[in-house]
């Protein structure tokens, strides 16, 4: 298939395979090797590049990025950093002034994160180059150059209006109903929105996805719907885009967000893909869960809504019927009781040992009502239905949530892996419910914020 798009400010025109990443491509056809390969699964940075279209300049992991999903877009590697007149961009020369490199093989990511962050006004470095992992260096200097770089000027060839183009040969569905048709006459068919999952079946498992649709054109998913006491998120809304949703509205997943991603890979992933992979350990449903969120899913012309919980039946099976698709997923604005708790080895951008959310409402010093869900727990997201009746209709008292604690053994029998064994995984779901009652209470417990 033909795929048209700006590379460093020159148009270039594809005939590609619709799995062949972008990472590849630069590296084996236009031998631009700045962009590097080091985990292949969006992971460590290395291959991170500047892609803009008309939502804006992002950066995105190369490794998992399919050249299809680059139609129409602007692409700019390590290479086309510097000015037309060999003149360094702000953040190369700062980090050159700052020792900001040592072996250098991260240096490519690191400086195309930052430039993105530069363009864009970002002075959150932390969390600008969270996914940029540096074994040599230290980050020290690094976010020192990240700090040198604030205020200069951005370079005029940074800039850049990706092309309007007309119709393609990529499967790219442009709205829902589009896609709905498509799905029902390729119900065996894969759907790729961020492609931060189905991308590491490519490059891992070295996966054939026979037919493929690209969701990047369906405008009409990536909205969020206010309704008033709700959002209405479309499946194709970026985790960059929710957390900004949630970020004032529900503090404590937005944190969640902030931390189970990095900027790359929030850029790309979608809400809807979080959902319909079914992972146990996706940290999207637990908190949706939590909130009691609504499912709308869609075959053909058909639509069928459901609380989420219910779409998770089994490891590795959910209520979905062949070509029918998450559309859009449902969510309160108000829940001031949540809380979302991520047990991980690594802080940032790591696959939870134990993901914990909690929702529940007190009234006149009673519990009235209780959701908590778990991943991490089980075969699949799940909330924790006995320890949510211990709780309910009882005071809202130390006493009960230890009683509450002791009730999980009901509703799960965790397995040891190598993140965690199964007794950890239990100690660390009770502890988190008694932490839950101090939180509400007003005591610190954040690891980060308590103080000796």
């Amino acid at each position: 298939m033909n795929v048209t798009f700006l590379l460093n400010g020159e148009t270039v025109d594809v005939d590609t395979h619709p799995t062949q990443t972008l990472l590849d491509w630069l590296r084996e056809k236009r031998h631009l090797t700045g962009t590097k390969e080091g985990c292949n699964e969006g992971d460590c940075g290395a291959c991170s590049v500047m892609v803009t279209d008309e939502n804006g300049a992002r950066t995105l992991n190369a490794c998992i990025l399919f050249m299809p999903q680059l139609h129409g877009k602007a692409v700019r590697t390590v290479e086309g950093l510097a000015s037309p007149d060999g003149t360094l961009h702000p953040v190369q020369q700062a980090m050159i002034d700052n020792h900001g490199s040592q072996c250098g093989f991260c240096t490519p990511g690191f400086v195309m994160s930052m430039a993105t962050g530069h363009l864009n006004g970002r002075t959150d470095h932390d969390d600008v180059l969270a996914g940029n992992l540096c074994r040599c260096t230290g980050y020290a200097p690094i976010i020192r150059a990240a700090n040198a770089s604030e205020g200069t000027s951005v370079p005029d060839h940074m800039r850049e209006v990706p092309p309007q183009l007309g119709e393609t040969d990529i499967p790219a569905p442009s709205t829902s109903d589009e896609l709905a048709q498509w799905y029902m006459e390729h119900p065996e068919g894969t759907l790729i929105a961020g492609a931060t999952d189905v991308g590491l079946w490519v490059t891992k498992h070295f996966t054939d996805l026979g037919d493929v649709a690209f969701l990047n054109r369906c405008a009409d998913l990536q909205q969020i719907e206010d309704q008033g006491d709700a959002f209405r998120i479309g499946a194709a809304v970026t985790m960059t885009d929710v957390l900004g949703a949630v970020r004032d509205l529900h503090p404590s997943y937005a944190e969640m967000i902030r931390r189970y991603g990095s900027e790359q890979v929030r850029n790309a992933a979608t809400i809807g893909g979080n959902i319909a992979n079914g992972s146990p350990i996706g940290d999207n449903p637990p908190a949706l869960i939590a909130l009691d969120a609504t499912l709308h899913l869609r075959c053909g012309d058909s639509r069928r809504d459901m609380p989420i919980e219910d779409f998770f039946i089994a490891y590795g099976k959910q209520d979905r019927q062949p070509g029918e698709f998450v559309e859009a997923v449902t969510i309160p604005k108000t829940a001031p009781s949540l809380r979302c708790y991520k047990l991980s080895k690594r802080f940032d951008q790591d696959i939870s040992a134990v993901c914990g959310c909690f929702n529940i409402t007190v009234e006149d010093g009673e519990i009235t009502a209780a959701r908590i869900a778990f991943g991490g727990m089980a075969g699949t997201p799940k909330r924790a239905a006995s320890s949510e009746a211990t709780l309910v209709g009882r005071p809202w008292a130390f006493e009960t949530l230890q009683a509450a604690a002791e009730s999980l053994t009901e509703d799960f029998q965790p397995m040891s892996d190598m993140r965690a064994s199964a007794t950890y995984r239990m100690e660390a779901a009770q502890g988190q419910l008694l932490r839950y009652f101090d939180d509400i209470n007003g005591t610190e417990t954040s690891v980060l914020e308590v103080r000796a």
